[in-house]
């Protein structure tokens, strides 16, 4: 096993600074004292466990779990800065793994861009952006549906097609009426991307790279993979975005999206179909969830292990994204399935925040 891990603290340094849930009015809580590493290269200051008064003892048994779980990267931002960085022996840190479905929040804030920028409403049709006929569903039933819907997962398009994932009209039928019924639809968000192309007459790529991406210093690209749209980069690169979350849209001193009613209904109950479910990203605290490829209800916080504010973005074969406002963190974890092969959360999430709160406790 080859693994960097960051114990020694760099001193010296400046710190730096389908219907509306009543949680959307929930104030964002405003973190303090963040640091921010460089847009213009990879430098990243760190803070050792017994700065941060955590278990050192704890560390290892976290470590050998990540290993025993088929994970690849590991990292753990307080403040801002790196207090834990792994890597297996078969990756490392310039290496580019696929978020896959955790990219989905970098649609949902790129949509918060377009919006506050004057291109679309999240409440228009989405047939404003997306055009007549995008689907085989009638005019009126395309009009009914709108790019909230495509955020929320409450279209009522068929996911029941044989292929759920690929958007060709003959794909994208009607079921239900949108806002009554949710379903983890890879095809309807798939569309979010095209609903920013027609909106801002350019590439959802390009308008990502310059509004996001190249802001806050992230690297790797959106790769076309059959019917979806992937996200690749480095452990690194998600952090970066965890960060830009858990500084509600601010990179050090410079705003990437300033529309904090965006910001907190995106990381707060969207409907009431799955209460733990956001604009594309899932929240955890809450008193039910529903999960993809089933249409059971459950009972209980989706990560009980977990703070209750957390919120996270979550791909298949276990990609994790979590930021907890409450303690300052981001955590990120790259890898492959750690067990239980799922398109969003697992057992593997309360079973790592195990080890998490016994080395941060």
């Amino acid at each position: 096993m080859k693994y960097l891990i960051y114990l020694t603290l760099i001193a010296g340094f400046t710190l730096f600074n389908c219907s509306t849930s009543e949680d959307s009015s929930n104030p964002i809580p405003i973190p303090t004292e963040l640091y921010f590493p460089p847009i213009d290269s990879d430098v990243w200051e760190t803070s050792s466990l017994s700065e941060l008064n955590w278990s050192e003892s704890a560390l290892q048994p976290l470590l050998d779990f990540l290993e025993d779980k088929n994970s690849k990267a590991f990292i753990i931002l307080k403040d801002g800065k790196i207090a834990v960085e792994w890597y297996s022996s078969n990756f490392s840190a310039t290496e580019n793994h696929t978020w896959n479905s955790a990219a989905k929040t970098l649609t949902a804030y790129t949509i918060g861009i377009v919006q506050e920028e004057g291109f679309l409403n999240i409440n228009d049709p989405s047939k404003d952006y997306l055009g007549d006929n995008w689907s085989s569903m009638t005019n009126i039933q395309e009009e009914n549906v709108t790019v909230l819907n495509h955020l929320t997962m409450t279209t009522g398009l068929d996911y029941t097609v044989p292929n759920n994932s690929c958007t060709e009209p003959t794909n994208l039928l009607y079921k239900n009426e949108p806002d009554i019924y949710w379903c983890y639809h890879n095809a309807a968000y798939r569309l979010n991307l095209e609903i920013v192309a027609g909106a801002t007459s350019r590439t959802f790529s390009s308008y990502f790279n310059e509004k996001i991406k190249d802001k806050i210093g992230m690297q790797g690209a959106w790769v076309p993979f059959g019917c979806f749209n992937l996200y690749l980069s480095t452990a690194r690169s998600m952090a970066r975005f965890g960060l830009l979350n858990l500084n509600n849209g601010v990179w050090d001193n410079t705003i990437i999206l300033n529309d904090t009613a965006y910001l907190n209904a995106m990381t707060n109950t969207s409907q009431n179909l799955n209460r733990s479910y956001g604009y594309l990203w899932w929240l955890n605290g809450k008193d039910g969830f529903r999960l993809p490829v089933t249409e059971e209800d459950f009972t209980g916080k989706l990560i009980p292990n977990a703070p209750d504010d957390l919120y996270a973005g979550l791909g298949k074969d276990d990609q994790k994204m979590y930021v907890v406002p409450s303690k300052n963190l981001v955590v990120i974890r790259m890898g492959e399935n750690a067990g239980e092969p799922t398109f969003g959360p697992s057992s593997f999430d309360n079973e790592l925040w195990q080890k998490i709160n016994a080395l941060i406790n």
